[in-house]
């Protein structure tokens, strides 16, 4: 007898209400249920399109957006600095003036460094042309026996001769005119760095309260402390990169110079900061001392240098990693590369750099919110 009183799971809804032994659901029941399942429906569609918007609104204001989230970076790693000036009396928005003019002499100084250092290597590649020329030789050599022996294998069907096509090239005015334009944009742009910057740091608490302030009262001691993790998360991030690109540089240093790889201190420098990007660092950190070493190193060097770009990457990111932002950047495989995949796309380069720093801030937020605990568990590790 019990058994009649069981509903199968495989039952639908409206099968269980025809059956005797449930009751019936009145005619207002049966509209608030139909209500609040179209409304699940249209707020699923809805955050689709809201999505979708947000990722459009990304990719059309990728300049402004980039500037934006490069000055807020800067802004982190100086704030240290303006704090401590603060500690000895001098006001904040005059240590963020004399913070923010130190940045700019510290680029220009290093942009003319390194600019000095790329045209003294350039003007020195001639002396490695004969020994360039002859790998090159010899690897066409290679291609034209490996092309030959194709031909004698796969012989040709026919033995007409294909027609020669004259290709015009049109007027280049349009192009140059174009790509000035953008340059000009992208300077115009970046030179709001400086200011953002500057107001950034010496209006940091103001934005830090009216931004708490946005939120309702029993919000903002959630958005405060979120807001502190942020902060706490970047500049964590920013000091770990650093770290380990410092820790990249001096190794590959070390070992170029063993290889006598010409100007090894600057190549060093460059295969080490682009070994931390994610991914493509480890392809991106071995063209310097490749192009560099190209007429001076042998088979073997090149396999050493190779390998310890390899190494090194690899014992940074299982050992250095984990220490210096895994506490902090708590983010699994798979959402770091989806991220990769999204923002590079979105942002091309810049945003493979800023891709990690924008999913740890998304993912504190998604902690810290209710309706969002999902995704911030998806998120993490």
């Amino acid at each position: 007898m019990a058994i009649k009183h069981i509903i199968p799971q495989q039952l639908t809804a409206r099968e269980a209400e025809n059956r005797a032994d449930v009751p019936a659901l009145t005619q207002p029941q049966r509209y608030e249920r139909h209500r609040n399942s179209t409304m699940r429906v249209a707020s699923g569609a809805l955050l689709v399109i809201a999505g979708a918007v947000v990722l459009a609104i990304f990719y059309v204001a990728k300049l402004v957006l980039v500037t934006l989230m490069i000055s807020i970076i800067l802004a982190f790693v100086l704030e240290p600095v303006v704090r401590l000036l603060e500690r000895i009396r001098l006001p904040r928005s005059l240590g963020a003036m004399l913070v923010v003019l130190l940045l700019a002499g510290v680029v220009y100084g290093g942009s003319q460094l390194f600019y000095n250092r790329a045209i003294s290597f350039m003007q020195e590649l001639p002396k490695y042309s004969q020994k360039i020329k002859g790998v090159l030789a010899h690897l066409k050599q290679q291609t034209d026996q490996i092309e030959q022996t194709t031909e004698n294998v796969l012989p040709q069907a026919g033995s007409k001769k294909p027609l020669p096509v004259k290709v015009e090239s049109g007027p280049g005015s349009s192009t140059l005119t174009s790509n000035l334009g953008a340059v000009t944009e992208i300077v115009l742009t970046m030179a709001f760095i400086p200011f953002l910057v500057y107001f950034m740091l010496s209006w940091q608490e103001h934005a830090r309260k009216k931004t708490v302030q946005l939120f309702p009262d029993k919000y903002r001691t959630t958005a405060y402390v979120t807001l502190g993790q942020i902060t706490l998360m970047m500049r964590s991030f920013i000091a770990g990169n650093f770290t380990i690109a410092i820790f990249l540089s001096i190794g590959s240093m070390i070992v170029f110079a063993i290889l006598k790889l010409p100007y090894f201190y600057f190549l060093g420098f460059i295969s080490g900061f682009l070994s931390i990007m994610p991914y493509l660092g480890i392809i991106l950190a071995t063209v310097p001392p490749l192009a560099a070493g190209l007429g001076v190193l042998d088979s073997t060097g090149v396999v050493i240098v190779i390998v310890t770009i390899i190494g090194l990457h690899v014992l940074a990111m299982n050992v250095l990693y984990p220490k210096l932002l895994g506490k902090r950047l708590q983010l699994n495989p798979l959402a770091v590369t989806i991220s990769l995949l999204i923002w590079g796309w979105i942002w091309g380069g810049m945003g493979l750099i800023l891709a990690m720093p924008i999913m740890g801030a998304i993912k504190i937020v998604c902690d810290h919110v209710g309706s969002l605990h999902a995704i911030g568990e998806w998120m993490g590790e």
